[in-house]
């Protein structure tokens, strides 16, 4: 969930409770807006997801209109080491380039079997998700009430399918750190875009063909 920090953090002695800030043991949140108390919110608009989208003409199309927010992300790291969890709040604003629907950058863990898990608060979105190994992707629903568990080894990209804000918090090991690097070299096989009313999965190749052959997304 932290959006630039791509380190692994080395472990270190287990920490007493007394070395946590009391600020730290109790966060509260709210939905509207979307924040927990009063802690930074890191800005990404459309310009920082260049290349993220298949369809690059409608994003250089909506770039030309404007630069809007995509979504924000606070991070809370109350401490590091063996065992403990880095938790962080996501807003995803809805919208679309093109077919596809806005959606963050995307990455894999910097330790790799690092796994994490995404509890919805708010609004309708999903996860894409890509086995690093293999490639099999996945699109799981990420709704109000509701968990996602994104395995190790496991590029994930968040989606917003609906009409409102999507609200999530993500919690993941203190030493998950984040690798944007594959995914913005390689990307994601799988875009998500509207079809027949509903989200759906579809290559990659497919847009950017359709695009080359004129024929509507």
């Amino acid at each position: 969930m932290n959006p630039d920090n791509d380190s692994i953090k080395p472990a270190s002695a287990p920490c007493p409770l007394a070395a946590i800030a009391s600020d730290d043991l109790f966060v509260h949140y709210t939905l509207d807006p979307a924040r927990l108390g009063d802690r930074p919110m890191t800005e990404r608009r459309l310009a920082d997801l260049r290349g993220c989208f298949a369809d690059g003409a409608a994003f250089e199309a909506a770039l030309r209109r404007g630069n809007p927010l995509l979504y924000s992300v606070s991070p809370v790291e109350p401490a590091s080491g063996d065992g403990q969890l880095h938790y962080g709040l996501g807003v995803l604003q809805p919208g679309k380039i093109g077919a596809e629907y806005f959606m963050t950058k995307g990455h894999l863990h910097a330790h790799r079997p690092a796994a994490e898990v995404y509890v919805g608060l708010a609004g309708e979105g999903a996860m894409l998700l890509e086995d690093e190994a293999t490639g099999e992707s996945r699109l799981v629903p990420l709704l109000a009430h509701s968990v996602v568990y994104v395995p190790g080894r496991t590029a994930h990209r968040t989606v917003n399918t609906g009409a409102a804000p999507l609200v999530y918090i993500g919690i993941y090991p203190s030493n998950a750190g984040h690798d944007y690097a594959p995914v913005a070299k390689n990307n994601f096989r799988h875009v998500v875009i509207e079809r027949d009313g509903r989200p759906a999965p579809v290559p990659r190749a497919e847009i950017k063909n359709r695009r080359l052959a004129g024929s509507p997304v």
